[in-house]
């Protein structure tokens, strides 16, 4: 078990408890026990889980500006369209050196990958890699309370739908696309370095008849400004890649995508390559890397570091690809869910995953496939290379792969039926649960908060104006969130007893502040129920919203715990001010504010006739950044 900090690790004494809401009078000694119970079963349920990464890789095709500039590592490796790359830095806007090389090709075991460093961009080398992943993406589930996210990427032809609101102070696929697919415009060629996030989908399938939803940038190419002067974090490609301009383009297509998973120290990837057709956009024969390694542009292969070679995972034929014929479509984005066994077993039906028989295996096709255009099993509509889509469903329709999420559920371009150039292509995917960047923890994407319009952004920076205060409230139990028993409530945390939440609240607004040199700052808990115990509990890092007692927690682990307090007939009580004089005396210098930190205070309090049967429930959660 991990531990908490501080005295209050000890059991919360329990010879001061009161009678309980219904009046039943305890003894001393069954006091006692009840509140050992309970201090247990806190420690362990903090302990349960703690926060994940979200470490950004990719890789970009062999079309990109990108291809034989040195890398930000200290080796100066030469890039290549065969690499998994990651930012040089992470956490801020602006504009960012290379990124870096964290698995080479030659670790992916890709043939003739030595006498491809160094080529120029532009022009093919056979080790073209087209999607991506490190088999541990977010289970798709149905109804899910906290839903997983779709991230993608699209090439530098996507327009986007143009059904989908330009949003100000937002970038999506529409405003950042291509403007010479008539009539869709304003765009600026910036998309295709990018990383968009859907906005507010419920759970799929979902087919074309669904309203087309926007989308929402997450990551930007180069971290600079676009054109509506809109900023995101960057990852130090190269903006914009205009295809009015002669062959090859400018600026870099960012081709495959991996959230979380690091890939450095991975047993296993997951990829695919690229098959050798024409791209109908720009009348250029794909890069063919595929066959020149032994595969088809439809197979998803598997690297194994233990063994030194790359194998088969998933073929073409199981995936319901090529059924014209060899390498005549091409896998072109990978979100993945192995079981386990490193064994691909199809899922026969959208959820099927769930019982750990099967594999998850979410995929895109690229612009030209001949699979395009062909009806899918599921809703029997004309594939298109913006749609996300499984293997064939046992009983459906046909062979062909089924739709699990329409292009235009993403609020991206589709031409079914008749298209010349077949719609926006998304060429890079992965499937998430917790957001890339969420400064206001709040479990949602910064960048959708935004579009959602729950959160301003007046300076353009891509981060919501309230994480730029010094002291933030979140971590609340507001309809939408996974409140334990449907007790949501519209303020602070889960409703308790008194049919309100509990909220955690600062003097921030009426004479305290972050100073530590002043440490005025007091922490008041209210809206208790009368007479109970509770206590402050703080760490340095948060967590997604996970069911704690009655109620949501988000401290993630250490935490720390301060002395217990009695609610009284108010239903209140109040740490500090003194907090920083407080946290010194009582967990000493690993448990003490410095200036420029981020600290996350949350109240755990005993509520005997809570709505969940648990007897105890949480506030929600203060941050509050420390200032000299």
């Amino acid at each position: 078990m991990l531990a908490s900090h501080g005295a209050a690790g000890s059991p919360i004494p329990c010879d001061k408890e009161p009678a309980t809401m219904d009046g039943q009078k305890h003894t001393t000694r069954a006091r006692a026990m009840a509140h050992r119970r309970l201090a247990i079963r806190f420690a362990a349920a903090v302990a349960l889980s703690g926060a994940a990464s979200a470490q950004v890789q990719f890789s970009i095709d062999w079309k990109s500006q990108s291809v034989s500039r040195p890398d930000s590592s200290s080796a100066q490796r030469l890039i290549t369209e065969g690499d998994i790359l990651a930012p040089a830095a992470s956490g801020a806007p602006g504009a960012l050196t290379a990124p870096r090389v964290v698995v080479g090709g030659n670790l992916l075991f890709l043939q003739g990958y030595g006498g491809c460093v160094g080529h120029a961009p532009g022009t093919p080398c056979g080790i073209d890699i087209d999607a991506l992943s490190g088999g541990a993406d977010s289970p798709l589930r149905p109804n899910q309370p906290q839903r997983q996210r779709f991230y993608f990427s699209v090439d530098e032809w996507a327009s986007g739908h143009p059904d989908t609101p330009l949003v100000p102070a937002h970038a999506s696929v529409r405003n950042q696309g291509n403007p010479t697919v008539p009539p869709f415009g304003p765009g600026v060629f910036e998309a295709s370095a990018d990383v968009f996030s859907d906005v507010n989908l419920p759970s799929p399938p979902l087919g074309p008849q669904f309203a087309p939803r926007n989308n929402s940038a997450v990551l930007d190419g180069n971290g600079l400004a676009s054109a509506n002067s809109f900023r995101s974090f960057g990852l130090g490609l190269f903006e914009p890649r205009p295809t009015n301009t002669t062959f090859p383009y400018p600026g870099d297509n960012l081709d495959a995508l991996e959230i979380g998973t690091d890939l450095a120290t991975a047993a296993s990837i997951y990829f695919s390559l690229d098959s050798g057709f024409l791209d109908r956009a720009n009348q250029v024969n794909n890069s063919n890397s595929a066959a020149q390694n032994g595969f088809r542009g439809a197979d998803v292969l598997k690297a194994m570091a233990a063994t030194g070679q790359v194998a088969h995972f998933a073929t073409a034929s199981q995936l319901g690809l090529d059924r014209f014929g060899p390498n005549t479509d091409d896998l072109d984005a990978l979100a993945l869910l192995d079981n386990g066994d490193g064994v691909y077993q199809p899922s026969l039906a959208p959820y099927d995953w769930l019982g750990g028989g099967t594999d998850m295996l979410v995929f895109s096709v690229r612009r030209g496939s001949a699979v395009i255009n062909q009806p899918d099993s599921l809703f029997g509509v004309p594939i298109q290379p913006g749609d996300l889509l499984i293997p064939p469903i046992a009983g459906g329709l046909n062979q062909n792969p089924a739709l699990l999420v329409s292009a235009e559920a993403l609020g991206l371009r589709t031409e079914r039926g008749s298209a010349p150039l077949d719609g926006d292509d998304l060429d890079a995917l992965d499937i998430k649960e917790l957001p890339v960047n969420d400064c206001n923890e709040n479990g949602v994407e910064d960048s959708v908060d935004i579009a959602n319009g729950s959160s301003q952004d007046t300076n353009f920076n891509g981060v919501p104006d309230e994480c730029e205060d010094k002291v933030v409230e979140f971590c609340t139990c507001s309809a939408g969130s996974s409140a334990t028993c449907n007790n949501s409530y519209a303020t602070g945390g889960c409703r308790n007893s008194t049919g309100v939440g509990a909220r955690l609240l600062s003097n921030i607004n009426s004479g305290g502040s972050v100073s530590l040199a002043l440490d005025n700052l007091t922490l008041t808990s209210s809206q208790l129920p009368l007479n109970v115990q509770g206590m402050v509990f703080m760490g340095s890092s948060s967590r997604p919203p996970a069911t704690f007692y009655d109620g949501l927690r988000c401290v993630n682990l250490p935490v720390f715990r301060h002395a217990t307090a009695n609610s009284g007939a108010g239903g209140t009580f109040t740490l500090g001010p003194g907090l920083a004089a407080i946290c010194n005396a009582r967990f000493g210098a690993s448990g003490t504010p410095t200036a420029g930190q981020s600290w996350y205070f949350q109240t755990w309090y005993r509520d005997p006739t809570g709505p969940c049967g648990s007897n105890a429930n949480v506030t929600n959660v203060v941050r509050v950044t420390f200032l000299p």
